[in-house]
């Protein structure tokens, strides 16, 4: 058997037609009527009133907090076992980025380390779906409503996924999706930001254009319509063609969910025996689209051992995601002790809806072996 990969994107004849379509539209370019389109269907399946491409996730994070209006001083609590994407976004705005622990079992943001990191300076939270796994959404929104801030959801890995019957994209004031090429959905590379409020989508969409309204809202014009320029913005547009890739893949997003929870469920069910290894938590009331499958390997054996070892045997793996309090762009003085031993022991197997029951197969023999050997 050949190499299981990591992380594999889902594309193929459905993608191919869509950005034939685009090609033959003549309209290639960023924020044009396929981005229209697909933005009104993915706020559709946000469950929000309104949707927004961007470049990226890391844009649309940036997006927001401008949009939010962090100034330079203020201070945003961010979820620590992150991709240091959510960290940077508050840099880029020149605010503080203070970090909050996690909990041991989901390892999305812990309430009391949210309510302990409260200060003065806070302005706002934003908490991580990690791996796609939704955070406490009730209780972030009554920390963040009973002291006047505002919260964001980083649902970069999360679309698909639910919490308590609420879509992730809904779950905040506003929220963050990626579209790169390891997510669930995958144009290559991508993002999106939903929100219900019209004010703050509306600023976002000029910022996110250099500060005016994109090109297609001039078309039809009576007379010859010259925007003018009254805040800095950024070129943050995801293309036509991206955009029709986009859409066929949401075409596609139940199969491909359906397809990851197959996989999951196995490797659930199938590695529960393996005292070494510890399979992930998922809360009752919330639905894991499983963008990735982080297992935690026990502190007696060596993760990175059991990295090595596997990839030594045919099967794609890497760490889990990053603490991001210890990242030394960062400067942190944060104490967070459960993001940290997430990091350490944390390790991503093959996850995606590609993945034949052989493959399946080999990666949870592969991995009873190897840790049988290292313990």
């Amino acid at each position: 058997m050949s190499e299981v990969v990591l992380g594999q994107p889902t594309v193929g004849e459905a993608e191919l037609a869509a950005v034939a379509e685009v090609f033959a539209s003549g309209w290639l370019a960023g924020a044009g009527p396929t981005c229209q389109r697909f933005e009104q269907r993915f706020a559709s399946v946000a469950g929000t009133a309104a949707a927004l491409t961007t470049s990226s996730c890391g844009a649309a994070l940036h997006l927001a907090l401008l949009g939010l209006g962090v100034r330079p001083g203020d201070e945003v609590i961010v979820a620590d076992f992150t991709f240091p994407a959510t960290g940077h976004a508050v840099r880029w705005v020149g605010a503080t980025p203070v970090f909050a622990d996690v909990l041991p079992g989901t390892g999305t943001v812990d309430p009391a380390a949210v309510r302990a990191a409260i200060t003065p300076r806070t302005t706002g939270i934003i908490a991580v779906d990690v791996a796609g796994l939704p955070a406490d959404y009730a209780e972030l929104r009554s920390i963040a409503e009973a002291n006047g801030l505002f919260l964001v959801e980083d649902a970069a890995c999360a679309a698909g996924a639910s919490y308590r019957n609420a879509s992730a994209g809904s779950l905040a004031d506003v929220a963050t999706f990626s579209f790169h090429g390891r997510k669930g959905i995958t144009s290559g590379e991508g993002g999106a930001i939903t929100s219900d409020d019209a004010r703050f989508m509306a600023r976002v969409r000029k910022l996110h254009s250099y500060g005016i309204e994109p090109a297609i809202s001039r078309e039809g014009a009576a007379e010859l319509p010259i925007p003018s320029f009254a805040e800095l913005g950024y070129n943050y547009r995801m293309s036509d063609v991206h955009a029709a890739i986009m859409t066929a893949q949401l075409d596609r997003l139940p199969d491909l969910l359906a397809a990851r929870q197959r996989v999951a469920a196995r490797y659930t069910s199938e590695l529960a025996d393996l005292a070494e290894v510890r399979t992930p938590q998922v809360p009752a009331d919330r639905t894991h689209p499983w963008q990735s499958y982080l297992v935690l390997i026990e502190p007696a054996v060596s993760r990175d051992r059991v990295a090595l070892g596997l990839r030594e045997r045919g099967v794609q793996c890497n760490f889990g995601t990053y603490a991001s309090h210890l990242q030394p762009v960062y400067g942190s003085a944060a104490d967070c002790p459960v993001s940290a031993d997430l990091f350490r022991r944390s390790l991503a197997i093959p996850m995606h809806a590609n993945l034949t029951d052989d493959e399946v197969t080999k990666v949870v023999r592969t991995l009873h072996d190897v840790v049988h050997e290292l313990s």
